[in-house]
Formats: C-alpha cells, sequence, structure tokens
C-alpha cells in the first residue's frame, strides 16, 4: 500500500512538472520589434486615370512595430520599449500612430517619388483606419504625366537598417527594399486605360465603318457611266 502510494505521489508531482512547463511555453512572451521577422510591405501602382498620379501603399511587418515608431516619434512614452529591446505593445498604438500627423510627416520623409529629376508631391490619404491591417496610401503628383518613376523606400531603417520591404509593381514587377537599395525604378506596363479605350472603339467601330464608305464610294464611281 506505501508503495502504491509513492507511486502516486511521484505521477502526481511529474504531471504537475509537465503542466507548469506547457503553461511557461504556451504563455506569451515580451514583444519585440520585426526587423528580422515578417517584412514590410509596399505596393506601387500608376492611376489610369490621371496619368501623373502614382499610389503607394504601405504596410508594417508586425503591429508592434508600431509601437516602437510612436515612441520615435513621440506619440507614446518611451518606457514602452525596454531596456532590453523589449516592445510593450497595445492594441490602440496603430490607432494613435495612424491617426497622428507626425506619422503622415514621416511616411512622406521615408517615401520619396521622383519622376527623373523632378519630385512628384506626396498626400497621405486619410483618415486612416486600421492601420497595422490595412497599411496607409499616399499619392504622388508629379509635374506631368509619367511612364516610369523612381520610389525610394527607408521605412523603419531609421530605426533600425535590417528591415527590408518587399515590394510590387505594375504586371508582377518586384523589388526588395533594404539598406543600401533604397530606390528602384518602377515602369508603366501598357498604355493608360484612356488611350487603350480609344483605340478598341476605333478598332471595333471607326475602322470598319471607313473601310464600308470607301468600299461604297468605289462602288458608286464604277457605276456612273463615263
Amino acid at each position: 500500500m506505501a508503495r502504491l502510494r509513492s507511486v502516486v505521489l511521484h505521477s502526481s508531482r511529474a504531471l504537475l512538472t509537465l503542466v507548469v512547463a506547457g503553461i511557461a511555453i504556451a504563455a506569451p512572451s515580451p514583444a519585440q520589434a520585426h526587423p528580422f521577422g515578417d517584412p514590410q510591405t509596399v505596393a506601387i501602382s500608376f492611376d489610369e486615370q490621371r496619368p501623373s498620379v502614382i499610389h503607394v501603399k504601405w504596410r508594417v511587418g508586425g503591429p508592434d512595430d508600431l509601437t516602437l515608431l510612436g515612441v520615435a516619434l513621440g506619440l507614446l512614452p518611451k518606457q514602452r520599449v525596454k531596456a532590453d529591446g523589449n516592445v510593450d505593445y497595445r492594441y490602440t498604438d496603430p490607432g494613435i500612430v495612424g491617426a497622428s500627423s507626425q506619422f503622415a510627416d514621416y511616411f512622406l520623409r521615408r517615401i520619396e517619388v521622383t519622376d527623373g529629376a523632378r519630385e512628384c508631391a506626396g498626400q497621405v490619404r486619410g483618415p486612416i483606419e486600421a492601420l497595422a491591417l490595412k497599411g496607409a496610401t499616399a499619392e504622388f503628383a508629379c509635374p506631368s504625366p509619367v511612364t516610369s518613376a523612381t520610389v525610394a523606400v527607408r521605412m523603419l531603417t531609421d530605426l533600425n537598417p535590417a528591415y527590408r520591404t518587399l515590394a510590387t509593381g505594375p504586371e508582377g514587377q518586384r523589388y526588395v527594399y533594404e539598406d543600401g537599395n533604397e530606390s528602384h525604378s518602377w515602369t508603366v506596363v501598357g498604355a493608360p486605360a484612356t488611350n487603350s479605350a480609344f483605340g478598341q472603339l476605333a478598332a471595333v467601330i471607326i475602322v470598319p465603318l471607313v473601310a464600308v464608305a470607301f468600299l461604297w464610294l468605289k462602288r458608286r464611281r464604277r457605276a456612273v457611266p463615263a
């Protein structure tokens, strides 16, 4: 009987140890910034209705990176970033950062668009909602219609040069922005929608009408007696 009691006691202790270990593994660790985690993304597109406008949409890699940015911009207390690099992320942080003019200014300082040697004026579209999930978009108006543009992306690399940004452009164009590779030239693929629509209209309606008129005139001339 005593031996059975001893076995039960040891088994209970072993089970308790496993439970405690499982809790320790499952418990969330303090949030950290993600310079080596999920990369940021940027989507670059040319406005088909306005040939001089370029859209740049940015999304953060990890939501706690927005906490780090908020501290750097003076929007959140410095104590939110610990001495060991851990970040005290809170669900309200993206809203605070996205609603601030500091973030819009930072966006336009760290992402720049030029058409050749001319700078394109940028404006962040707002209000920004769900910054961590949906990101933020800026429109860059160039001095004249563009067929190519150079886009520089330096988001968060001032906080840590290890941050990278995966970028996509028209027709599957891709590029990886990182420290030392901050600029890339993007080109328009195909003609603007307005020209394309006009070309299709001409091909479908105008050209056949011209051909019919030509044949009618040719037959009429043959029918007129000399």
